[in-house]
C-alpha cells in the first residue's frame, strides 16, 4: 500500500509542481572491469527496462532539474552531466505503459491526465564512478541495475534510440576533451586510461602513440606509485590535475582520435 499512496500522491501533486509536457531522461555511463556499463530503471508491474528520468519543477533550472534527478537515482551530486540532444516524436510518450501501471496499482486515471500527455524530453548524459552509485529506483520504477552496452534490451518509448545518441555524444565530445576524472578511480595506469578510450570509441589505439598524446596534454600527474600484483613491469600510477582538467574541458584539446 505505501507504493500505490506514493504513486498516488506523485501523480496528485504532479499538475502542480513540474512543468507540462517536458521530461528530462538521463543516460548515466559507469566504467567497471574494461566495460562500459549504463544505469537503466525496471518500470513497476512489467518487464519492462527504461532510462532513468523525471520532471522538471516550475520554478526549477533545467540543469538543477537534472542534476536533483541524478542524485535521487545514485546518491552522487558531483559528477559530469551533459545535455546532448531533445526528442520530441509526437508518439514517444507511452500512453499503454502507463495505463497499465496505474490498473495494477488501483488507480483510475482517464486520457485528460497530465502523465498521459505529449512529453518532449531533454536528454542529459553522465559520466560517474562505478563503484560510487547507490542504484535508487524512483516512484514509477521497482529496479535499477548496471547493464553492459551490448547487453542492453529493448527499452521503453524511444528509450534504446536515446542511448545511442547519448553514445554517440559521448564520442564526439572525447575528440576534443579530456574523458576520465568521473569514470575512473582517483589513482589508475595508463593501460586503464587507454581502455577506457577504446572502450568508448570502440577501437583499438596505439599505446605508444596513446600515452605521448594523453602526456601532451598536461592533465595528468604521474605519481611515485605503481600498481601492484600484475603478471608484468608494474606500471606507473597517474591521476589527473584536476585544475588542468577543468581547463580543458572548457577549452577543449588540439587533436583528435
Amino acid at each position: 500500500m505505501a507504493s500505490t499512496r506514493n504513486i498516488k500522491e506523485f501523480l496528485q501533486a504532479g499538475s502542480r509542481l513540474y512543468l507540462p509536457s517536458v521530461s528530462i531522461d538521463c543516460i548515466i555511463f559507469g566504467f567497471h572491469e574494461n566495460h562500459l556499463k549504463v544505469f537503466l530503471v525496471k518500470m513497476k508491474h512489467t518487464n519492462h527496462w527504461g532510462l532513468p528520468g523525471g520532471f522538471i519543477l516550475k520554478e526549477e533550472h533545467l540543469d538543477d532539474a537534472a542534476n536533483r534527478i541524478l542524485k535521487q537515482r545514485t546518491g552522487i551530486d558531483d559528477l559530469f552531466l551533459q545535455q546532448f540532444h531533445v526528442f520530441g516524436h509526437p508518439d514517444r510518450s507511452d500512453k499503454k505503459l502507463h495505463m497499465e501501471t496505474m490498473r495494477r496499482e488501483g488507480i483510475t486515471i482517464d486520457d485528460a491526465h497530465w502523465i498521459l500527455q505529449r512529453f518532449i524530453t531533454v536528454g542529459y548524459y553522465a559520466l560517474v564512478v562505478y563503484s560510487h552509485v547507490r542504484p535508487i529506483p524512483d516512484t514509477l520504477s521497482e529496479d535499477c541495475a548496471w547493464w553492459e552496452l551490448d547487453e542492453v534490451p529493448a527499452l521503453i518509448m524511444d528509450h534504446n534510440e536515446l542511448l545511442q545518441k547519448a553514445l554517440q555524444s559521448v564520442r564526439s565530445h572525447l575528440q576534443h576533451h579530456p574523458v576520465g576524472y568521473n569514470l575512473l578511480p582517483a589513482r589508475f595506469t595508463m593501460p586503464e586510461l587507454q581502455k577506457l578510450y577504446e572502450t568508448i570509441l570502440g577501437k583499438k589505439l596505439d599505446r605508444r602513440n596513446f600515452q605521448r598524446r594523453m602526456l601532451g596534454y598536461q592533465v595528468l600527474r604521474r605519481l611515485k606509485d605503481t600498481r601492484r600484483g600484475v603478471a608484468h613491469k608494474a606500471p606507473y600510477l597517474y591521476s589527473f590535475d584536476l585544475k588542468k582538467y577543468r581547463k580543458a574541458l572548457k577549452e577543449g584539446l588540439k587533436g583528435g582520435w
